[in-house]
């Protein structure tokens, strides 16, 4: 018998209050293979989901099947954004090095585009994981009624409202606020390194540099003059004849 999710309410209106908004530079761009696309436009599209899945993609992590399949009709977007997360460049990056919580957390991000609700929905999430594995979890999620919704088979998942009009600065982009590796990861992969260096390194700016004339300019001079010291052998004042050493006229 199949274990039922757990119910998680909710716990913001950033995504599910339709909202007019202002576009700015902040403002995601919509990737969409609605309309037709040409070869130029298909392109900037998946280079889109790359970025949008991997946050960044090398020459190796790249699925050429499934950009293949992409471009040919064979498949949509959804099903492209389910083959590049069940890659294996994403199971050895956010899987392996993450807890079942946290890759939860980051998948939803990217899948659905907002931020998990609450502990509560990790749980949930994190229990289908534990009980159907990665691709059931990623089933569930692409099949989801919130996912059609808001992306159907044709829109790239992109964070969605993250801009407000109530706040001057809108939300931090999901791969700035979550890291592929959680602290522990980071600690074991030994980074980040303080790197100290013997030789202390400083700059002057150029309007902040002596002139000519400037007295900065002889201090290494001054320095470099060696007086003698005076020898004088002390006197106390008790030994003071102070009436043949005041001056008078004679």
């Amino acid at each position: 018998m199949a274990i039922p999710l757990l119910n998680y309410a909710p716990a913001t209106q950033n995504s599910r209050v339709t909202g007019y908004t202002v576009g700015s530079d902040n403002t995601p761009r919509i990737y969409t293979t609605a309309n037709l696309l040409s070869g130029s436009e298909l392109d900037e599209l998946i280079e889109a989901a790359y970025r949008q899945i991997f946050f960044h993609a090398f020459a190796s992590d790249r699925e050429k099947f499934l950009e293949s399949q992409l471009r040919s009709g064979n498949i949509s977007v959804r099903q492209f954004v389910r083959g590049l997360i069940l890659s294996s460049t994403y199971r050895s990056s956010f899987y392996d090095k993450n807890s079942n919580y946290r890759f939860v957390e980051q998948t939803v991000q990217r899948v659905l585009g907002r931020d998990v609700y609450s502990d509560r929905e990790k749980i949930t999430w994190s229990i289908v994981v534990a009980t159907k594995g990665i691709e059931g979890f990623i089933d569930a999620l692409i099949n989801s009624d919130e996912y059609l919704e808001a992306f159907g088979d044709d829109i790239l998942p992109y964070q969605r409202r993250r801009v407000l009009p109530s706040q001057r600065i809108g939300e931090v982009p999901f791969n700035l606020k979550s890291p592929r590796y959680d602290a522990y990861h980071r600690g074991q992969l030994g980074f980040p390194q303080l790197i100290w260096q013997n030789t202390v390194r400083t700059y002057v700016s150029t309007d902040r540099q002596p002139k000519t004339g400037d007295p900065a300019l002889f201090l290494n001079m001054a320095r470099s003059i060696s007086s003698p010291a005076a020898n004088a052998t002390p006197v106390s004042a008790q030994n003071l004849d102070y009436e043949r050493l005041v001056p008078y006229r004679r």
